[in-house]
């Protein structure tokens, strides 16, 4: 039996009449690699939203693992393992990596606040971020400041400080934004190697992204999903290509 690492069941949200979430129920499977997507305005960011308690659903249900986590606190829901990126980095301009990733580990561990008390329990955590940040293909850039980084290489350390809190469920909200096209598909192959442990859903508009690296693919329209399956199927879905794909995708 499949284990599910983060499902949805009835999830409703609306805005006085504006339904930004209608009757969501998905399952996450663990280690999965799954993208949602749709048109601006589908109710994407919503979702994850919704699921990581940024936003309080009008009704439904919300699962990590076996917990009902629906009126569970946001940080306490990253400290059980379900983490998120956002779709504008906010980083440490003039840390580097090592650092940054360094101080989460601490976070983590809660030894950021007394760090400098305990420098064999600094090491180990400065071994870890190094090990992050090489599974992300970051390690030979470990030292330079953040703000020398190219984009898609700072996309990847906001990565990796969610990888630093040990997530059982990662969600990555429109990681490639802003990076250009020839970069996109070297980000998402770093994030394809992060550990099949971990459950990925990700949004993402560039579609040969998408296709390539999704095992499945969640459709949302106006608030609620259309249709979910494997790439293969969701190209052949008429009403797909109808409302978001286009002919390009047949």
């Amino acid at each position: 039996m499949t284990e599910i690492a983060l499902s949805t069941s009835g999830l409703n949200k609306k805005f006085g009449s504006l339904v930004v979430a209608g009757d969501i129920s998905l399952e996450l499977p663990r280690g999965a690699r799954y993208a949602l997507i749709g048109p601006n305005g589908a109710g994407k960011t919503t979702l994850i939203n919704l699921m990581t308690g940024m936003l309080a659903p009008d009704s439904g249900k919300i699962t990590l693992g076996t917990e009902d986590i629906t009126a569970v606190p946001p940080d306490v829901r990253v400290k059980r393992g379900l983490v998120r990126t956002f779709q504008i980095n906010t980083l440490f301009p003039n840390l580097t990596p090592l650092e940054a990733v360094t101080l989460a580990v601490c976070e983590r561990r809660g030894e950021a606040g007394v760090w400098w008390k305990s420098l064999p329990s600094c090491k180990a955590a400065a071994d870890e971020a190094y090990g992050i940040l090489s599974s992300l293909r970051l390690g030979e850039h470990c030292e330079r400041p953040t703000k020398q980084l190219a984009y898609g290489q700072q996309r990847l350390l906001e990565i990796a400080l969610a990888l630093a809190s040990k997530p059982k469920v990662l969600l990555l909200d429109e990681p490639a934004a802003g990076v250009p096209k020839e970069e996109s598909g070297e980000l998402f192959a770093a994030v394809a190697g992060i550990s099949s442990d971990i459950s990925v859903l990700f949004i993402e508009h560039d579609m040969e992204v998408v296709f390539r690296f999704a095992s499945r693919i969640i459709v949302m329209v106006s608030g609620r999903i259309l249709v979910e399956g494997t790439p293969d199927e969701i190209a052949a879905n008429e009403r797909v290509r109808e409302v978001y794909l286009g002919s390009g995708h047949v």
